[in-house]
């Protein structure tokens, strides 16, 4: 019998998407996908390097659970450069991926019946870490004309002898906006910790991203090298968390996967060390915020609701009620009809039905010829 509670993880919908565009491309269609949030550049140059030369230095076995002491170095050192914070090595968990790192905060930190507060809309797969540690979701809805922003006396309101931890996502997915500085200022200081989830820092082409630990020492961070850096599958992240939870989470490390791979964190150290690496992110940003540009312009000018501008992450979050309020049957219709890949809004909560989500994580032609495809498609739907 399968366990309960692996029966009840819903499914990732926008990988329901992806998959059934790709049966309709081995049909011999053609399909533009704007429903994935992975960037579409090859690795730099300087990082694939360092891996290849990591694995002809030997770098093939395991080594420290914790991770290399020269890339939690390196990460040190990295927020005390673009945050003024200091983090130390040894509060620095590597982990294969940030969702593995999330999975070891969580189980770290809640008792069945604990509650952790989250924005609706909010990254589709974080109920479902909760839930699997037996926690309980508390939702604080946000609102497209707020530019989709947590609003502190909402949170607060949700607070309650169980709450441990308040949930935040800046640049978001899958809004694409940043939490005013203010904002994360007053949250801070609501009580429970904040959980940080950093991934998409560095991808902000407006304003400035500020890490939770600018605020408060009561944090937990998650980070990796997925988005910035164009290593989705190098499967790398860490998490940055107060002392007396490394030893807990190393355990859990130990236990569940002995270590990260060796090659693949000397190639985080040259993402984060390297200028080669540093001139590569900043050319993706540019040509990140050109397609930013042009598709906020044509989404607007189709019909779509964007009250906001996004100016982060690769994503804009679009109101499309005046089309339907079934953002599931919507978006497989727009797939089906148009070939042209989204995201409903319902994989991200209750309160993001009605919205669609355009990932700009394409080639700006692609994303040309997804935008007259959509066209055509709300000329034939009139």
């Amino acid at each position: 019998m399968v366990a309960k509670r692996t029966e009840e993880i819903s499914s990732f919908i926008v990988m329901d998407v992806l998959e059934k565009a790709c049966e309709m491309e081995a049909g011999g269609q053609e399909v533009i996908h704007l429903e994935v949030g992975e960037p579409d550049f090859d690795t730099p140059a300087c990082i694939k390097a360092a891996a290849c030369a990591a694995m002809d230095q030997g770098h093939t076995h395991y080594c420290h659970s914790l991770g290399l002491p020269e890339l939690r170095q390196a990460i040190s050192d990295y927020y005390r450069r673009i945050y003024a914070v200091d983090v130390d090595p040894d509060g620095v968990v590597i982990t294969p991926g940030t969702s593995p790192a999330m999975f070891l905060l969580f189980a770290a930190l809640l008792e069945p019946g604990d509650e952790v507060i989250i924005s609706d809309p909010h990254y589709a797969c974080y109920p479902n870490f909760i839930k699997f540690v037996q926690g309980r979701v508390v939702t604080v809805p946000v609102y497209e004309e707020d530019g989709f922003q947590y609003r502190p006396e909402a949170i607060r309101d949700k607070i309650t002898d169980r709450t441990r931890a308040i949930f935040v996502n800046s640049p978001s997915n899958p809004t694409g906006n940043l939490l005013a500085a203010d904002r994360m200022q007053a949250i801070s200081a609501l009580g429970p910790a904040v959980v940080s989830d950093e991934i998409y820092h560095g991808l902000v082409y407006e304003g400035r991203e500020r890490s939770a630990l600018e605020f408060t020492d009561r944090a937990f961070v998650l980070n990796g090298f997925s988005k910035l850096f164009a290593m989705t599958g190098f499967r790398l992240g860490y998490l940055i968390a107060p002392p007396e939870f490394i030893r807990p989470i190393q355990k859990m490390v130990q236990n569940f996967f002995i270590s990260t791979n060796a090659m693949v964190q000397m190639a985080g150290i040259a993402a984060l060390t390297d200028p080669a690496a540093e001139a590569d992110t900043q050319r993706m940003k540019r040509i990140y915020d050109e397609r930013r540009r042009f598709m906020i312009r044509r989404l607007r000018e189709l019909g779509f609701g964007i009250t906001v501008e996004p100016t982060g992450a690769f994503y804009v979050f679009a109101n499309a009620k005046h089309l339907s309020n079934d953002s599931y049957r919507l978006a497989f219709d727009i797939l089906e009809k148009a070939r042209v890949g989204v995201t409903p809004g319902i994989d991200f909560g209750a309160n993001a039905e009605g919205y669609l989500r355009f990932s700009y994580a394409n080639s700006l032609d692609n994303i040309a010829e997804g935008m007259d495809r959509l066209e055509r498609y709300l000329a034939r739907r009139c």
